[in-house]
């Protein structure tokens, strides 16, 4: 990175982001913007550069679509921010984003972490406790398991639990091992089906690059909805499916930027037959069901290229794609846990509880890379006509920035002002709000989002 905050870890970050796309490292980058997220890993530096590898592709695309490569600039400090909260409701306020059950407890042996967000996720922890839903019975209930004996309980239950692990204790685990030798992203070029058709972008422009394009988003907290996001704000129509009765209010005003929002019932004959039809009509898919949910559904990999010869399919997995864990459910907070960042945090600090990073980096930083391999795919698509699909992961994630040299010390960022956020509210569902300005620039085509958030289910499943 070039400008006033490069750093070394956030250049390493990039490099090795760059080489995970084959990407041109000559290709520069502008950075701005001082002050770190206070972690004893270069949180913010990974945010930088996993915001700025999206802004890197979608510098390629418009170079692939228009001949001309536009400049592209990432504002260090608000990149940041955008991993930690990007709207500030005025009047309102969004629900707590965690569960009172969610969150870490003490063992018999060392600690785990409980993540409760869902209800039946929740209902699985306490029946394995046989605890009321009250934090202090659950913490009593912990107490009397080894960490390993719970988290192995709660998950055969189909909950999802966590043990704190040490970074050296996960690099031996059976799954540490195996996401080790995993690529950060994972490349499988589609059939040869060069009279696919449209690309998708025939309507896109210089200023709006993604205009026309249609994104399928089988997504849900976090990472997914962080790319789809992305992807929205240069022009995308995107279209994010849930299940009846599926909610996450904590983040929905977060998340459901720019996107049209429907529900059906996979499980269901017509929901899915709607699903084919959706994604027959679809450039991309983006989903993160576990490796194996899709392919119970008949939408397996292949099942997928037939219905959209051509198709970018960009999937996420928490625990890796290889391994003992591979189809194990997961969240940010957990492979925290288990791979060792947030014990490293906990025995820096001298702590005596596990400390994670202040925001959930893992989340974000995998949605930027998963909206800079659709725009990758979409490039090499242009090129060949031929679909490609990628696969990213969490824990592949934290590899990365576990990996990384540390960063410099360095004060924290400036506190938040007007002037960081859009000069006119948001008119949100929920009522105004302020969101921050992009933390990207890329020059000629400036982020902006078409319609505001909303709640889940409001759309029809339509294009």
């Amino acid at each position: 990175m070039t400008g006033e905050a490069g750093s070394e870890s956030s250049g390493a970050i990039l490099t090795a982001i760059r080489r995970a796309f084959d990407a041109d490292a000559s290709s520069p980058v502008t950075q701005t913007g001082t002050g770190a997220l206070p972690s004893i890993f270069p949180v913010s530096d990974l945010a930088a550069a996993s915001v700025a590898a999206a802004g890197l592709a979608l510098a390629e695309l418009v170079e692939a679509r228009f001949g001309k490569r536009p400049g592209v600039a990432v504002d260090r400090r608000l990149a940041g921010q955008w991993f930690a909260r990007s709207l500030a409701p005025q009047g309102w306020e969004p629900p707590p984003p965690w569960d009172p059950v969610a969150g870490d407890y003490p063992a018999a042996d060392g600690w785990i972490r409980l993540h409760t967000n869902a209800p039946h996720h929740r209902d699985a922890a306490l029946r394995v406790l046989g605890a009321a839903p009250e934090r202090a019975a659950v913490a009593a209930a912990v107490a009397h398991w080894r960490a390993d004996e719970l988290e192995g309980a709660v998950v055969a239950a189909g909950g999802c639990a966590a043990t704190m692990r040490s970074s050296d204790s996960w690099a031996a685990h059976p799954q540490g091992a195996a996401v080790g030798r995993e690529p950060l992203v994972a490349w499988e070029p589609g059939p040869d089906d060069r009279a696919a058709g449209p690309d998708g972008l025939a309507a896109a422009r210089p200023e709006r690059p993604l205009a026309g394009l249609r994104v399928l988003d089988l997504t849900r907290v976090l990472a997914g909805p962080v790319a789809t996001r992305f992807l929205a704000g240069y022009g995308a129509a995107v279209l994010r499916l849930d299940p009846p009765g599926w909610d996450e209010p904590g983040v929905v005003p977060e998340m459901t930027l720019g996107k049209a929002c429907a529900r059906l019932d996979l499980k269901d004959p017509a929901g899915r037959a709607r699903v084919e039809d959706l994604l027959a009509g679809a450039d991309v898919l983006v989903h993160g069901y576990r490796s194996d949910a899709l392919a119970r559904l008949g939408l397996d990999a292949g099942a997928r290229a037939r219905l959209r010869p051509g198709l970018i399919d960009v999937s996420l997995d928490a625990y890796g794609w290889t391994g003992p864990w591979r189809e194990r459910r997961g969240f940010d907070s957990l492979v925290q846990m288990s791979s060792g960042i947030a014990e490293a945090g906990m025995r820096r600090a001298g702590a005596d509880r596990p400390v994670p990073l202040p925001v959930q980096a893992l989340d974000h930083a995998t949605g930027y890379l998963m909206a800079a391999a659709v725009l990758h795919g979409l490039t090499r698509r242009l090129a060949t006509g031929r679909g490609l699909a990628a696969r990213a992961s969490l824990a592949r994630t934290a590899a990365l920035l576990i990996s990384a040299p540390p960063a410099a010390p360095e004060p924290a960022p400036a506190a938040l002002a007007r002037a960081d956020f859009a000069d006119a509210p948001e008119s949100t569902a929920w009522g105004p709000a302020l969101r921050l300005r992009p933390p990207l620039t890329v020059d000629g085509a400036p982020m902006h989002w078409d319609r505001p958030a909303g709640p889940l289910g409001a759309a029809e499943p339509s294009w």
